[in-house]
C-alpha cells in the first residue's frame, strides 16, 4: 500500500499536470495577492512581498520542471526547489502570522532585503514594492485572516512537496 502510494507521487512528479497545477497555483497566489492590493486597497508589508517572492520562484520553478521534466536530474533539483519553497512559504506565513497575533516580536521595515543585482522591487514596483508596515493581514473569509491561511497552506504544501520528493529518492534508487 505505502510502495503503491509512493509509485503515484514519483509519477505525478512527471505528470505535466503537476507542474501545470504548481504554476496555475502560484499566479493564483500571485494575483490574489495584487487584487487585495489593488482593488481591496490592503497594500503590502514586507513580509508579504517575501511570500510573493517566494510564489513567483514557484512560478519560475514549475515552468522549468514543465519543460524539462523528463530529465531526472532537473526534476529532482525542481522537487527540492519546491521543497525549499515550501519551506521557505512556511517560515514567512509563520513570522506574519506571530507578528499579527503578538508572539513574534520583530521590527518590520521597508526594506526589501535584496542584493543590489536583483532589485526587483526597482524593476517591478507594481508587485515588489514594500508599502505598509507589519502588524495584521486582511481576513479571507470572516474569522480567517490571510496570515492565518498562509500558514496552514504552506505547512500542507510543505508536506505534500516532501512526500514527492521522498518518492522520488525511492524509486530513483530501485531504477539505479
Amino acid at each position: 500500500m505505502m510502495k503503491n502510494n509512493l509509485m503515484k507521487l514519483d509519477v505525478l512528479s512527471v505528470d505535466w499536470r503537476y507542474w501545470a497545477g504548481l504554476l496555475l497555483l502560484s499566479l493564483t497566489m500571485l494575483a490574489t495577492a495584487l487584487f487585495y492590493q489593488y482593488a481591496l486597497d490592503e497594500w503590502p508589508c514586507v513580509l508579504c512581498i517575501h511570500v510573493r517572492l517566494w510564489f513567483s520562484l514557484l512560478l519560475l520553478v514549475s515552468v522549468i520542471a514543465l519543460l524539462f521534466r523528463r530529465y531526472t536530474i532537473i526534476r529532482l533539483s525542481c522537487n527540492l526547489l519546491v521543497m525549499v519553497t515550501a519551506a521557505g512559504l512556511l517560515e514567512r506565513s509563520y513570522l506574519l502570522l506571530g507578528t499579527e497575533r503578538g508572539f513574534v516580536f520583530r521590527s518590520c521595515g521597508f526594506e526589501l532585503g535584496l542584493p543590489s543585482w536583483l532589485a526587483l522591487d526597482t524593476w517591478f514596483p507594481w508587485i515588489y514594492r514594500v508599502e505598509a508596515s507589519c502588524g495584521y493581514t486582511p481576513q479571507l473569509i470572516p474569522g480567517i485572516t490571510m496570515a492565518e491561511a498562509l500558514t496552514v497552506f504552506s505547512l500542507l504544501f510543505l508536506l505534500i512537496s516532501c512526500a514527492v520528493m521522498a518518492a522520488n529518492i525511492f524509486y530513483l534508487k530501485k531504477r539505479h
